[in-house]
C-alpha cells in the first residue's frame, strides 16, 4: 500500500493543480468582467455559463469515458472511437453560435444591455467548441496513459494564458465581453498544442492508428463518462434555475451576487474534481488488475482528502475572508450586492463537506465499471434533487433558501453514497458496463 499511496499523492496533487488552473480562468473572467463591465457584465457571464458547462461536460464525458476504458483494456482503438463521438457537437455548436447566439442568450434570461453582452460572449465560446472538446479528450487520455504531469501542465499553461489575455483584451485593448470570451477560447488551444506532440512520441500508448473505430462502443464510453457529464451540465442547469429564481426574488443584483458565489464555488468544485480525476486512472488500473482492495482504498482516501479541503476552504472563505473576497468582485461598492454575496458564501459553502465525497464516489464507481451507480449519484446531486429543492427552499425561505439548496441536496445524496461505500464496490457481479466495448476490444484490432 505504501507505493500506492505515493502514486495517489502524485496523481491527485498534479491533477488538482491542473483543475485549479482550469477553473481559475472562469474566475478570472468573473473578476476582470466585474472590474471592466460592472454588474451587467457579471450578470451576462452568469447567464451564459450553462452553455459552457454543456460543452465542457460533453468533453469530459467522452474523455473520462474513453480514458477509463483505455486504462482498463489498454486497447488502441479506444482513442479514435472517442474522437468520433465528439464530431457532432464539434460541428453543431459553432453553427449554433454563428446563427442563433442572440436568441439563445434571450432564452437564458438576458435582456437590454445584458443581452448584447451575453450574446457576444456566447458566440465566441460556441465557435471554440471543437478545441474545448479535443483538449478535454487529450487531457484524459494522456493522464490515463501514465503521464499526469503533462496533463497538469497543459491545463495550467492554458489557464494561465487565459488569465493574462483576459487582462490584455479587456483593459489595454478595450475589447469588452468579446475579449473575455476570446481569452477563454484560447486556453484549450494552448492545451492542445502542448499535448499533440505527445501523440507522436514513443511513450504514447494510443494514437489515431491504434485500432478500428467501434461506433457500437459509444454507449459504453458514455456510461463510464456520464458522472463527469452530469456533474458539469447539472452545474449549468442549477445556475439556470437559480438565475430564474433570483431574478424574481432579488433582480439583477441577486443574479450578480450568485455569480460571485457560484464562480468562487467552481474553483472548490474543481479541486474536488481534481481529486476524483486523479484517482480514476489508479482505480481503473487496480480494478483491471483484479486488485479490488486497492480500488476501494483509493476511493476512501480521496473522500477523506475532500473533507479536509472542505474544512480549510470554509474557514478561509466563509469565516475569515468573506468580506474581502466579495469586495474584489464588487467594484461599485454596492452594499446590497455585498450583503447578499456574503450570506451566500457562508451558507452555500456548507455543501462542500458533502459534495467532495459524492464527486469522488461517483467517479470511483464508474472507474470500477459500475457506471449506473456513478450515474445515479451524479444525477441525484445534479438535477433530480437540486431543482425541486431550489423551488421548495426558495418558497419557504426566499434568498436564504436558495443558498441552502446545495447543502440539502448534497447531504441527501451523501446518505446514499455512504450506504454504497459501506457495502463495498469490489464484487464481480456488480460490474455494470454495456459490454460491447470491452468485448470487442478484446479482439485484435
Amino acid at each position: 500500500m505504501g507505493q500506492l499511496k505515493k502514486q495517489f499523492v502524485r496523481y491527485v496533487s498534479l491533477n488538482m493543480l491542473g483543475m485549479v488552473g482550469l477553473s481559475c480562468y472562469i474566475l478570472a473572467d468573473t473578476f476582470f468582467i466585474a472590474r471592466g463591465m460592472g454588474g451587467d457584465g457579471l450578470t451576462a457571464l452568469n447567464l451564459v455559463l450553462p452553455v459552457y458547462s454543456i460543452i465542457n461536460g460533453l468533453g469530459l464525458m467522452i474523455g473520462m469515458g474513453g480514458g477509463t476504458r483505455y486504462a482498463i483494456s489498454k486497447k488502441g482503438g479506444v482513442f479514435p472511437t472517442a474522437l468520433t463521438m465528439a464530431l457532432l457537437p464539434a460541428v453543431a455548436f459553432p453553427i449554433l453560435g454563428l446563427l442563433w447566439s442572440r436568441p439563445l442568450a434571450a432564452l437564458l434570461g438576458a435582456e437590454g444591455e445584458v443581452l448584447a453582452m451575453a450574446s457576444e460572449y456566447l458566440r465566441v465560446i460556441l465557435l471554440f467548441t471543437p478545441m474545448f472538446l479535443l483538449n478535454n479528450i487529450l487531457v484524459c487520455f494522456v493522464r490515463n496513459d501514465g503521464n499526469p504531469r503533462l496533463s497538469m501542465t497543459a491545463m495550467a499553461v492554458g489557464s494561465l494564458s487565459n488569465i493574462v489575455l483576459d487582462y490584455v483584451y479587456i483593459f489595454p485593448c478595450g475589447m469588452g465581453m468579446f475579449g473575455a470570451a476570446l481569452a477563454t477560447g484560447t486556453a484549450p488551444v494552448v492545451g492542445v498544442l502542448l499535448l499533440i506532440p505527445y501523440l507522436r512520441g514513443g511513450s504514447c500508448g494510443f494514437s489515431l492508428r491504434g485500432g478500428r473505430i467501434r461506433l457500437a462502443a459509444w454507449g459504453d464510453m458514455a456510461l463510464l463518462g456520464m458522472p463527469s457529464f452530469i456533474g458539469e451540465i447539472s452545474s449549468g442547469a442549477v445556475i439556470l434555475v437559480f438565475n430564474g429564481l433570483l431574478l424574481d426574488i432579488a433582480g439583477n443584483t441577486g443574479v450578480a451576487a450568485y455569480g460571485i458565489v457560484a464562480n468562487c464555488a467552481l474553483v472548490i468544485t474543481a479541486l474536488f474534481t481534481g481529486v476524483a480525476q486523479g484517482t480514476q486512472p489508479l482505480i481503473s488500473d487496480a480494478w483491471g488488475g483484479e486488485r479490488k482492495r486497492e480500488a476501494a482504498a483509493l476511493i476512501r482516501w480521496g473522500s477523506l482528502v475532500t473533507v479536509g479541503m472542505a474544512a480549510a476552504v470554509y474557514l478561509l472563505a466563509a469565516v475569515w475572508c468573506t468580506g474581502p473576497i466579495v469586495a474584489a468582485f464588487n467594484r461599485q461598492g454596492d452594499s446590497r450586492l455585498a450583503a447578499m454575496a456574503e450570506e451566500g458564501l457562508r451558507l452555500y459553502f456548507l455543501a462542500f463537506f458533502f459534495q467532495g465525497v459524492n464527486i469522488v464516489a461517483a467517479t470511483g464507481f464508474s472507474a470500477m465499471e459500475q457506471g449506473r451507480r456513478g450515474f445515479l449519484i451524479s444525477l441525484l446531486r445534479g438535477l433530480v434533487l437540486v431543482v425541486p429543492c431550489a423551488f421548495l427552499m426558495a418558497g419557504l425561505l426566499g434568498l436564504t433558501g436558495i443558498w441552502l439548496t446545495p447543502v440539502t441536496a448534497e447531504g441527501l445524496v451523501l446518505a446514499l453514497t455512504l450506504v454504497w461505500m459501506r457495502k463495498g464496490g469490489g464484487q464481480d457481479q456488480q460490474k455494470e458496463s454495456w459490454g460491447e466495448f470491452s468485448g470487442e476490444f478484446e479482439e485484435k484490432s
